[in-house]
């Protein structure tokens, strides 16, 4: 399938073609003793993402695990209907999401106020998984893969109050979810992904300092792909990140509206980032969406809004 990629090592990139764009978002299957699959993209993606599955071989009894990184709808979107397609897979997911997959009423509540009416086209609806199927990890875990293999869970919060980390003992990929940002391999571009409510600079920071302790070999991005060069990604990261949080507070310091200070924030970022081809400006377009400056300022100004003038 056009849509699959091998990465070596068992291990398969699956672009979910998020509101039927392609490089939006990345799911990707560990193809060992126990299948498992990291990220299952939106509700409108399940199909996709099951049509990928069956194209290498994974049929409805043999996906044992499903994880996502954290709960937002474009990772976890699809948990209930792929739960559906894959009734002995077991859905594992930090503590602190756990109920949410359960019971996703509250977060979807949430995401319709945040998206409104693009939510269906965006992310579809989650749908609840039985509680006895999900696993709820602790800050440190482990996820059985076979053969000896295992993923190694490490809470990593800073984006998300439920975000977790993903390194493989075989490869010594690390599944990054959001927490390092959004690579776009198109221009090469790493930008920050501080969205509300849950943004806190400190506790991003500390999370990328975890993921460059763990010594990966390999940073495997939800947006978008696989990446080698890590110790120079994650200080990128967190160096886009204190820019980013510079100038917003600046921009708070200033009084600024949300508007002013994302327009103030874009200018000051604009070269920071290269300016994308005719061919690649829908799909840098659609992370904007996604992962914009809009979202990202609201985020760091939320943080602001609740921290003593010292914090960061």
């Amino acid at each position: 399938m056009d849509n699959v990629t091998p990465l070596g090592g068992d291990v398969y990139e699956i672009d979910t073609r998020m509101a039927g764009h392609a490089g939006i978002t990345a799911g990707y299957l560990i193809l060992g003793d126990r299948p498992c699959l990291v990220e299952t993209g939106t509700s409108t993606s399940a199909p996709v993402v099951r049509d990928a599955l069956t194209s290498l071989g994974v049929g409805p009894d043999d996906l044992a695990t499903v994880v996502v990184t954290h709960i937002h709808l474009d990772h976890a979107g699809g948990v209930g209907d792929i739960a559906g397609f894959y009734p002995s897979a077991q859905i594992v997911v930090h503590r602190k999401g756990a109920r949410h997959l359960a019971d996703p009423s509250v977060l979807m509540a949430s995401a319709k106020r945040v998206w409104g009416d693009k939510l269906d086209t965006l992310f579809g609806t989650l749908s609840p998984t039985e509680a006895t199927r999900i696993r709820a990890l602790d800050d440190t875990d482990s996820i059985d893969l076979g053969g000896g293999r295992a993923l190694a869970s490490h809470y990593s919060p800073g984006h998300a109050k439920h975000h977790v980390g993903l390194l493989d003992s075989a490869t010594g990929d690390l599944y990054v979810g959001d927490a390092a940002g959004v690579y776009l391999p198109q221009t090469g571009d790493l930008r920050p992904a501080t969205p509300p409510p849950d943004f806190d600079l400190r506790t991003a920071l500390n999370s990328l300092t975890l993921f460059d302790d763990l010594g990966p070999q390999r940073l495997l991005f939800s947006h978008y792909g696989p990446v080698s060069d890590v110790p120079e990604i994650l200080a990128r990261s967190a160096e886009e990140l204190r820019i980013w949080v510079d100038l917003t507070r600046q921009a708070h310091t200033e009084g600024m509206d949300l508007d002013h200070a994302v327009a103030m924030v874009r200018e000051k970022t604009r070269e920071r980032y290269a300016a994308p081809t005719s061919e690649d400006a829908e799909t840098v377009r659609q992370f904007e969406m996604l992962s914009g400056a809009p979202s990202n300022v609201a985020g760091i100004m939320h943080w602001l809004d609740r921290s003593s003038p010292a914090s960061g």
